[in-house]
């Protein structure tokens, strides 16, 4: 295999815009450790492809963004516990005698980031009591739903404009909740008086608002997208004008990054230098495009 640098990679589409090697460099000047970090656009039906190709590179591990975080599940040899749950999988890598692991950190990534915004630790039950909705059953819903179940949630509602996926999801989740004295269920509409909704609908990627009750969000819900912009994504903008409090997916890109790092190279990087150097740089980039006239979405 090629030697120098480790090699990583973001396999998806899109993925010309991913900020995970930026992210990636970051954390890897930060904890002395000598990599490089590539995206590489995955053709529809191409996963397979595209992960032996890495591998032949000489690749160590990658990240997986939308829409493969199934077939990454489907193609590691071995899952984690949260990984099989999911059935979904957002990191692989390879061990030293050539087998495939995955796991899937977005949810430990978007736990940690609602901690930063309620003020709360990630470890200690941070959604003690709340109702939250879940918008989206795909890939990246069924990331997050085990986490936000162990998290205290008392009620998870999951809609899915493919009712049938939605309680699909539910289904697999049943026995964490029970565990965990969750009441857990799919609905039909959204609705109900969550206080955390939470958009892991691709809706975003293309711009695209949700038709949601109104009065669903409101002053004191706290807005979560899943996905992340240079301006607000449509989904925060929605919320913003409801009076809501929100937030996009930047952090939780950031934190579940840290944790595919963490498992590949041994070591935990800070993620608040990295949240901050990254505001700044989407900041400065906006600036540009506004001078020029051109908006852009940045999806994950």
């Amino acid at each position: 295999m090629p030697q120098g640098p480790d090699l990583y990679a973001v396999l998806g589409n899109p993925v010309e815009h991913s900020r995970s090697p930026r992210i990636h460099a970051l954390f890897a000047a930060q904890c002395a450790q000598a990599l490089r970090y590539e995206r590489r656009l995955v053709p529809p039906g191409g996963f397979d492809s595209a992960l032996a190709a890495l591998r032949a590179d000489g690749g160590r591990g990658c990240n997986v963004t939308v829409p493969c975080k199934f077939d990454a599940a489907r193609a590691a040899q071995r899952l984690s516990a949260g990984a099989a749950l999911a059935g979904a999988a957002n990191t692989l890598g390879w061990d030293a005698d050539g087998c495939l692991w995955g796991e899937n950190t977005d949810g430990i990534g978007l736990l940690r980031d609602l901690a930063r915004l309620l003020g709360a630790r990630a470890d200690a039950a941070p959604l003690h009591g709340r109702e939250v909705l879940l918008l989206g059953a795909g890939g990246a819903a069924s990331g997050v739903l085990g986490a936000l179940i162990a998290a205290g949630a008392a009620r998870i509602a999951v809609w899915n404009r493919n009712a049938a996926r939605a309680a699909a999801l539910v289904a697999r989740h049943a026995e964490l909740a029970d565990r965990h004295r969750c009441a857990l269920e799919s609905c039909a509409q959204p609705g109900g008086t969550p206080t955390l909704v939470v958009n892991a609908t691709a809706a975003s990627l293309g711009g695209e608002g949700l038709t949601l009750p109104e009065g669903l969000l409101r002053p004191g819900v706290l807005a979560y997208d899943l996905m992340y912009a240079r301006t607000p994504t449509a989904f925060v903008a929605q919320a913003l004008a409801a009076g809501a409090h929100a937030a996009d997916g930047l952090g939780m890109l950031v934190e579940q990054a840290a944790e595919s790092f963490a498992l590949w190279r041994g070591v935990r990087p800070d993620t608040a230098p990295v949240l901050a150097a990254l505001h700044a740089e989407l900041q400065a980039e906006l600036q540009t495009e506004l001078q020029a006239g051109v908006r852009a979405t940045t999806p994950r």
